[in-house]
């Protein structure tokens, strides 16, 4: 089979080259431009353009398939070509699903926490030695790339709402099909493609709709917009509600109770969001077969997904975490969970607008009430990132009347930002720093080191 990538760079996209060339497939791609770890991990499996840019005579008669990445846009020279010979031009969900038909098929979706559900889920099959197939949209512990496909009879599926390609304007998780399915929450996001929430609840609801026959659904029953989707959506018949689990919080670890009884398990995780996402991923996992005392025995070692509450420094009296919030609910659970973890210390918290929702003026009310947890609550955002989205210009002020937090102190200089965070005495505080970005090109690692140096 010969494959060629059209946007090869593309975090999923470079992944799912990685995994075709794995599985014996001659494999070619190009991009405009590729940054790490894209560009280190094409390099490493030989897959790297030799030349950045669009190049026409890649595209020959003789490929079986031409998958088309999100950052390749209608007119792009190498997408005209293939549309010219006819040939089989898939987005990467479609592919996906064309290689996965036979296969039973976990999609986790939700606007939040699919990332983790999913690594969640990955990691009891690899505990317990199950062969499967798996996309999802983080590194994760123990697996080498974010896709994988064989010969597997299961694939478990990272669920995006984002759009598909510009041939194809549907959410990528339209396309799975999947035989279980788990939505986590819904929290309008992405409204440069859903501008409004309708639109956006619609979306899960087709989702529902695309269950197999006699498939199954688990769904957070807390939130009551879910609930609600669920109620009126077409459903399959097998429905599996769940909530959060009971657990306690002692020394800085957390302990999840399994059952109705006082034994409680020790967990490398933390956060009332993660222990809501590992009772998802429990439901799951029992429809794939595990009892629970097997999830309980394998999720125990769970550390997370990278950039996910990731415990970058730490030493007796101080503690450095990331993570990968931007949503408005996604950032108001790490707060809180960043805050209950070490409830006797004060919390800095800082947050970078980056995406297209979060730089957008009209959405930054959602962010109300989101850092009120925060001892130091702190926002960057850089305006050169608003200018390349071709946005309108935001102001520090205009980031003040939408969070409504009076302590909230905003930069839009990274040597700014840094030297305040430098100022702070840590002892008896704990860091967070919250990014879809890198704070202007701020090095997390070397600040975190230098804050929480080891004892």
């Amino acid at each position: 089979m010969k494959v060629h990538f059209i946007a090869v760079g593309g975090a999923v996209m470079h992944n799912l080259a990685i995994a075709l060339k794995l599985k014996g497939y001659e494999v070619t791609g190009s991009d405009d431009e590729i940054f790490d770890p894209a560009r280190s991990n094409l390099q490493r499996y030989g897959l790297l353009p030799e030349q950045p840019g669009w190049h026409p005579g890649k595209i020959t008669p003789g490929l079986d398939a031409v998958i088309l990445g999100m950052h390749a846009k209608k007119g792009n020279p190498e997408l005209d070509r293939a549309l010219e010979l006819g040939l089989k031009i898939y987005s990467f969900p479609a592919y996906l699903y064309q290689q996965s038909k036979n296969k039973k098929r976990v999609v986790i979706a939700g606007s939040h926490g699919k990332t983790t559900i999913t690594s969640m889920v990955m990691h009891v099959l690899n505990y317990h030695h199950r062969d499967f197939d798996y996309l999802v949209g983080s590194r994760v512990e123990g697996f080498d790339v974010m896709v994988r496909l064989s010969d597997a009879p299961v694939i478990v599926i990272e669920g995006d709402e984002y759009l598909t390609s510009a041939l194809d304007p549907r959410p990528k998780f339209l396309h799975y099909k999947p035989h279980i399915a788990l939505i986590s929450g819904i929290a309008w996001d992405h409204i440069n493609v859903f501008p409004d929430y309708d639109g956006y609840l619609e979306q899960f609801e087709k989702f529902i709709a695309s269950v197999e026959k006699e498939g199954s659904l688990v769904y957070y029953r807390d939130d009551s917009e879910l609930a609600a989707v669920v109620e009126r959506a077409a459903c399959p018949r097998r429905l599996f509600p769940y909530t959060t689990p009971r657990y306690d919080i002692s020394g800085g670890t957390t302990y999840f109770f399994p059952g109705d009884d006082d034994d409680r398990v020790p967990l490398k995780i933390f956060g009332r969001h993660n222990l809501t996402n590992l009772n998802g991923a429990r439901m799951v996992c029992r429809e794939l077969g595990f009892t629970d005392e097997e999830f309980v025995e394998a999720v125990r070692s769970f550390k997370g997904a990278a950039n996910r509450l990731e415990l970058v420094a730490k030493n007796d009296r101080t503690a450095v975490f990331r993570d990968f919030a931007h949503a408005p609910s996604k950032l108001k659970a790490t707060v809180e969970a960043a805050k209950e973890l070490y409830g006797s210390r004060q919390l800095v918290a800082v947050m970078e607008l980056h995406t297209y929702s979060s730089l957008s003026k009209r959405f930054l009310d959602q962010y109300k009430g989101t850092m009120q947890k925060a001892d130091i609550p702190v926002v960057f955002f850089n305006p050169h990132a608003i200018a390349l989205k071709k946005l309108p210009p935001i102001t520090v002020e205009d980031v003040q009347k939408g969070f409504e937090n009076k302590n909230l102190q905003v930069f839009t200089d990274a040597g700014k930002l840094e030297a305040f965070l430098r100022s702070i005495n840590y002892r008896n505080k704990t860091l967070l720093l919250m990014s879809s970005g890198n704070f202007g090109g701020m090095d997390v690692k070397r600040l975190a080191g230098d804050v929480c140096p080891k004892e």
